[in-house]
């Protein structure tokens, strides 16, 4: 069905898929695989690409708008007045944590996006961190809150979420893995992996954004109704998501990783 000049219920598909698993541990890679392979849909490229990952940056903004004045006004008394507290080092660590990703994310940008874009390595990375985050979830002993966070432990999650670059890994999926295994507690893992993904997604947006300002003919309603969809569909995923794993543990999700990667092992063969 077509409305004005663009595909309303693919967009809004796409947008929708993107919107739930750029914070669910389950690939947002490995997701948009399927729309292409069951339905034939082609890539939607850059524009579609820059429009969603705005949609999904607004959406944590603003759902942690609250938390990032508190950290802000923390981490600026502590460099001008040497007002020490427990949110002012919170934000040194999630500074900690941005670093490895974003060096090695600008080094090897054509690389991910040539050698690693394979339908294989999405099925393999989907599989292997999903059983991955099943055994931290098991395993750990979640006893500990964001306040207790070693400068050791948040260079550990900065360097688990380095193999977010490859697809099918989920940036959310591995950081809240690596935060689980340091025996954060699962909401406050979850907590730091959202905050954490802020000045990684609004980077990569930023760069992509002044791509896209140098393209022709650029369908600003498209990307306009695109972001608007991811936006709210990201919003709704952080608060449900947060309430759940409050009550529940992964394994919902670590069941249904390892269920998409063997119905993409199934659908495209090895």
């Amino acid at each position: 069905m077509l409305v004005a000049d663009f595909d309303v219920v693919r967009d809004t598909v796409l947008a929708v898929i993107q919107g739930l698993t750029e914070f669910l541990p389950v690939s947002s890679s490995a997701h948009l695989i399927l729309p292409s392979e069951l339905l034939g849909w082609e890539d939607q490229g850059l524009n579609f690409d820059v429009a969603l990952h705005f949609g999904s940056l607004i959406a944590v903004l603003l759902y942690y708008r609250k938390d990032l004045l508190q950290l802000g006004g923390a981490m600026l008394r502590q460099m001008t007045q040497r007002q020490d507290s427990p949110e002012s080092r919170l934000s040194w660590h999630l500074v900690l944590a941005t670093i490895p990703a974003a060096i090695v994310g600008k080094l090897f940008e054509h690389q991910v996006e040539t050698t690693f874009r394979s339908v294989h390595v999405i099925v393999v990375t989907t599989l292997f961190y999903g059983v991955l985050l099943g055994i931290a979830d098991r395993t750990a002993k979640q006893n500990r809150g964001l306040h207790e966070l070693t400068w050791r432990t948040s260079l550990m999650i900065g360097l688990a979420q380095m193999l977010a670059l490859v697809p099918g890994t989920s940036r959310s999926g591995i950081t809240m893995t690596a935060a689980l295994f340091s025996n954060l507690k699962r909401a406050d893992a979850a907590r730091f992996s959202f905050l954490m993904s802020i000045p990684i997604i609004g980077g990569g947006a930023v760069l992509k954004l002044v791509e896209l300002l140098r393209l022709p003919d650029v369908n600003w309603s498209e990307l306009g109704f695109a972001a608007l969809v991811a936006g709210v569909t990201a919003y709704l995923c952080i608060h449900y998501f947060l309430k759940l794993i409050t009550n529940f543990s992964f394994m919902p999700f670590v069941i249904y990783r390892v269920l998409l990667g063997l119905a993409l092992l199934a659908i495209v063969g090895f």
